[in-house]
């Protein structure tokens, strides 16, 4: 066991003393829980997050979003896009995550974790009991076709470092509880897919 810091030493967590989940979960009427997409730029993982969200807020389930770009101009505005920095990335986000699921909220994520050990670390920040992974599927070409934030393009003229598909390697997961094909599928049936599979896991009485 790493000895203890003089930083730890100062830390109280009272977690104990909050309002519990099982409270949260009987107000709310819903089951929080981490629905984590991820996949290559491109491949359709904000747009389904965002049209997840809002059809399950006009039924009334209480949602956060947190997606990559949104996250990086704000928390994590100072981070770059090296393994290392792309970790710390992850790792503030999943301990951000882990505090909206304390709270009872059903908190919605979009970003491309590139790496099995970054969704590894996500795990295990936020419990395998609560974090559901997507992994949004479509090849570096076709999303490099739709291009739709010009980033390949940039990428193509040397203008992005450390490009997620091209200097930088994306790993296909080894494990996942959800597979959404976006290049052969229409966004609204991947949604649809979505939606059912999610529908289950966030009601109440799951």
């Amino acid at each position: 066991m790493a000895p203890e810091s003089k930083s730890d030493a100062a830390i109280y967590p009272i977690y104990s003393e909050m309002l519990s989940r099982a409270e949260r979960k009987k107000k709310l009427g819903q089951r929080a829980r981490v629905i984590w997409l991820y996949g290559l730029s491109g491949s359709g993982k904000s747009t389904l997050t965002m049209a997840l969200e809002r059809r399950l807020f006009a039924e009334g389930f209480v949602t956060a979003h947190l997606d990559g770009d949104n996250v990086r101009d704000g928390l994590n505005k100072g981070l770059g896009f090296s393994d290392a920095d792309r970790e710390e990335n992850i790792r503030r986000v999943a301990e951000v995550s882990k505090l909206f699921l304390q709270s009872g909220v059903i908190c919605l994520n979009s970003f491309i974790t590139p790496k099995e050990s970054f969704r590894a670390l996500a795990r295990g920040i936020i419990g395998e009991d609560n974090l559901i992974e997507v992994y949004v599927e479509c090849s570096f070409e076709t999303c490099m076709k739709r291009d739709v934030k010009g980033l390949y393009r940039r990428a193509q003229a040397g203008t992005v470092n450390d490009f997620t598909g091209k200097q930088s390697a994306f790993e296909p997961p080894v494990r996942s509880h959800l597979v959404l094909n976006t290049e052969n599928t229409p966004l609204a049936e991947s949604l649809e897919t979505l939606y059912g599979f999610t529908l289950p896991l966030i009601r109440g009485t799951a």
